[in-house]
């Protein structure tokens, strides 16, 4: 059992955080030790004041758990750490029965996994055979499918924000409660990008327990607080719109300033002489554009905000403002009016590529510009802009590596599982859900949770995420790897039992 050091410990409640079963409390300011502790000692490590130790006493009715290297002492009605295996009568039984129905990928060629690793449980070490594998008759053809929850240091998640607002430069830190859990990455068109996790934030420091927790939030679909170094707060979920500092982003842009402009030219020409679509990547202005040119208008003498790249085409500055610039007021988005150009009573409309925010100026004779109020038919536009923008989501990938042990409870030749996998000879799935797999050495996927069986994945005090992987190939194919073929058991004795 762990004991409490009491002279020691500081009630400061860093224990209570990491614990993965609620074995500890602060009573009286000291930590105190209760019945659903098993010993996984992720308190004692993340102790900054050395006031955990092992005592060396155990109760009775326990079972010392073997699946994975943590070795959890589970008592009587009690879970380990991984939350997957009970002692039931002294029985260590897995929590979640054998998920054994897969939804059919209708868009995949590959053989689809006879059942899911979800439930099935883990052999430790991996050297050993899987818990399943199993064999069908799929259209005249012999299948197997193996299938085991691995253990993978190598994991992680890539979240997809869908929205034009500034969260952080990339690079920067991203914290959950004020532990380092990933960072900002190369944004992708029209949504910000982070990777959480990996083997580096798993493995090193008393931060890994809170990286594979909030993988394991992210993947089972939960929501989860996050904080960038500098940058804003996001709260994010599988399939939820984001919350970007308290604020919901419901709308993704149509496209860059530029290709808004591209888009809607032919509608904008004919309600305004002139517009400004801010956005942090590229700003469009409509007259001097090639599609202003194409539907017949002449350069307006606006000059906008940002740093020229080409016809139309600017460069803005990122920032909390519209369209993810630094514009707070759009009447900065007009830096000057060129009199010799311009014509007073010019329309100007400053809008972002959502088409959300948005404002009208009138050029004036001394090349000022006034507000003025929007137009029915400028709105119908907008609207326009609007209903063309798909909602904003929030996705998630979950990443990982299926290692040499993981690969040995399939075959003994776990060079020739990764070949036939990067030929399709075996389809690699994650909790049901086909991945792709990076090409080069190794077995790299990446696989879309929303396709995945819900709450599929958990995590252990290694610390790791527990991914369910399941290899489906013919049985000739199983035979060539040097499979496991003592331990093939028929599908229908699994779902009978």
């Amino acid at each position: 059992m762990i004991k409490i050091v009491t002279e020691k410990c500081k009630g400061c409640g860093i224990c209570t955080q990491d614990c993965p079963v609620n074995g500890i409390a602060i009573e009286g300011k000291v930590a105190v030790i209760n019945q659903n502790c098993v010993s996984c000692g992720i308190c004692k490590r993340v102790c900054k004041f050395n006031a955990i130790e092992n005592d060396g006493l155990v109760l009775k009715d326990y079972i010392k758990c073997d699946h994975c290297p943590v070795r959890c002492t589970v008592y009587v009605d009690k879970v380990g750490a991984c939350g997957r295996y009970q002692n039931i009568d002294n029985r260590l039984l897995r929590t979640r029965k054998l998920v054994t129905d897969v939804k059919e990928n209708k868009s995949n060629n590959t053989y689809q996994p006879l059942i899911s690793a979800v439930g099935s449980g883990t052999n430790y070490p991996c050297s050993r055979p899987a818990p399943y594998i199993v064999q069908d008759n799929v259209h005249g053809v012999d299948v197997i499918t193996v299938v085991t929850e691995a253990p993978l240091s190598y994991s992680g998640v890539k979240v997809k924000i869908d929205t034009n607002t500034n969260i952080g430069e990339e690079g920067a830190k991203v914290r959950r409660g004020g532990k380092i859990v990933g960072m900002v990455t190369t944004e992708e068109y029209g949504s910000k990008m982070l990777t959480i996790g990996g083997a580096n934030l798993l493995s090193h420091g008393n931060q890994g327990f809170c990286v594979a927790r909030t993988i394991v939030d992210l993947v089972n679909g939960r929501e989860v607080k996050l904080d960038v170094k500098d940058g804003s707060n996001i709260v994010v979920r599988q399939g939820k719109p984001p919350i970007i500092n308290g604020i919901l982003q419901d709308k993704m842009r149509v496209g860059c300033g530029s290709a808004t402009v591209a888009m809607f030219a032919n509608k904008l020409c004919k309600v305004v002489d002139e517009a400004i679509v801010l956005d942090f990547h590229v700003i469009g202005l409509l007259s001097e554009h090639f599609a202003g040119h194409d539907v017949g208008m002449k350069y307006s003498g606006v000059v906008p905000c940002g740093t020229k790249s080409t016809r139309g085409r600017y460069f803005g500055e990122t920032g909390d403002g519209w369209g993810g610039t630094n514009i707070l007021n759009p009447k900065d988005a007009i830096i000057s009016v060129d009199m010799n150009v311009a014509k007073v009573g010019y329309k100007i409309l400053v809008t972002e590529t959502t088409g959300q925010n948005s404002a009208m100026f009138e050029i004036q004779e001394d090349g000022s510009v006034n507000k003025i109020k929007m137009s029915e038919e400028v709105n119908s536009v907008l609207n326009d802009i609007i209903g063309t923008c798909e909602d904003s989501s929030v996705s998630v990938i979950y990443t990982g590596g299926t290692g040499g042990s993981a690969r040995a409870g399939v075959t003994s030749s776990p060079k020739k599982l990764t070949e036939a996998v990067h030929n399709n000879d075996v389809s690699l799935t994650i909790g049901g859900a086909q991945t792709y797999v990076l090409p080069g050495g190794g077995i790299n996927f990446m696989v879309d949770v929303s396709k995945m069986i819900p709450d599929s994945i958990t995590w252990v005090p290694t610390p790791a995420t527990v991914a369910p992987v399941e290899y489906t190939m013919t049985k000739d194919v199983f035979e060539n790897l040097g499979g496991h073929k003592h331990c093939v058991v028929m599908k229908k004795d699994i779902v009978k039992e």
